[in-house]
């Protein structure tokens, strides 16, 4: 850096904090900035979709939950929720994700009546669907 420049940048910078702007005071001159814009790209966000093979299925009556990955790496682990309450409670049923994003698990159910499921990995989690329990 030439001594010029050296002295604007000491020099705004000595101004800016007798001002009181400690924040303006770490701000630079246009001069000193890139001429070439710097881009980041937003990391991707996980999201995950699941679908029942069935809508109603009779007590401990096994179906499948399938669905697909987006953002999240083949092998990792994706879990059944069950809503118990107003809690998501993770039922023993889980599933590898493949390559392709891809998954399926098969679930049995016992709890008769209404059941709010979900998919979940971590804090990523699938849009609820519902499973009647006849």
């Amino acid at each position: 850096m030439n001594r010029a420049l050296r002295l604007t940048a000491v020099s705004v910078i000595t101004a800016s904090l007798l001002v009181g702007g400690g924040a303006a005071a770490f701000a630079a001159p246009a001069q000193l900035h890139s001429p070439t814009p710097v881009s980041a790209t937003a990391p991707a966000t996980a999201s995950l979709t699941a679908k029942a093979s069935v809508s109603s299925a009779g007590a401990w009556e096994e179906f499948r939950i399938t669905g697909t990955s987006h953002g999240i790496a083949a092998g990792t682990k994706v879990t059944v929720q069950q809503k118990q309450g107003t809690r998501w409670v993770s039922l023993p049923a889980q599933t590898p994700v493949n390559a392709t994003g891809a998954y399926s698990v098969r679930v049995k159910l016992g709890i008769k009546g209404v059941n709010h499921l979900r998919m979940a990995v971590n804090t990523t989690v699938s849009p609820e669907l519902t499973v009647t329990v006849r």
